[in-house]
């Protein structure tokens, strides 16, 4: 079956990073499928499926620019704790949301704690990474009215919300 738009694929993958360091994979968990043309998965990815055939694998390499942008400094503040609940124990790596002033909201991680001082970064966690996919093409379907209209894949037996 082509991949066009509205298509449900599944796939497994590993993903490392430039050093071959694996970040995630679905080796040993679930399979990890989308809805084609909706932008769910980095662009350049389902570029790659696009053309592959099922059961096939194919390794894919995206730049930082094309994966999650570079990594932007202007994106790291310094804020005073009095920003977070009084009783949270705040460490490195805890991530948060945020509200821009145009109200969407923002994730953010600690990327540092000294006393009141917290350092806070918005950029992704895989900004600045250039990234390496070993896809296997697992099976491609049409999405259901129900799939459509939700916006998501649904599991085997629908979803229930």
């Amino acid at each position: 079956m082509t991949l066009t738009q509205n298509k449900v694929v599944t796939f497994n993958y590993t993903l490392k990073d430039e050093e071959g360091n694996t970040l995630d994979s679905t080796v040993n968990a679930a399979p990890f499928s989308f809805l084609s043309g909706m932008g769910q998965i980095l662009p350049k990815l389902e570029e790659a499926i696009t053309g592959m055939l099922l059961g096939t694998r194919k390794n894919v390499k995206i730049s930082a620019a094309e994966a999650y942008g570079e990594y932007n400094e202007g994106a790291v503040q310094q804020v005073d704790r009095t920003n977070f609940p009084k009783d949270a124990d705040l460490q490195p790596g805890m991530q948060f949301m945020a509200n821009s002033p145009d109200g969407n909201q923002m994730p953010f991680i600690i990327s540092e704690v000294k006393d009141d001082n917290i350092k806070i970064d918005f950029n992704h966690p895989l900004a600045g990474k250039n990234l390496e996919f070993d896809v296997e093409l697992l099976d491609i379907r049409d999405a259901t009215s129900e799939e459509l209209a939700h916006g998501h894949v649904h599991g085997p037996g629908g979803h229930h919300h």
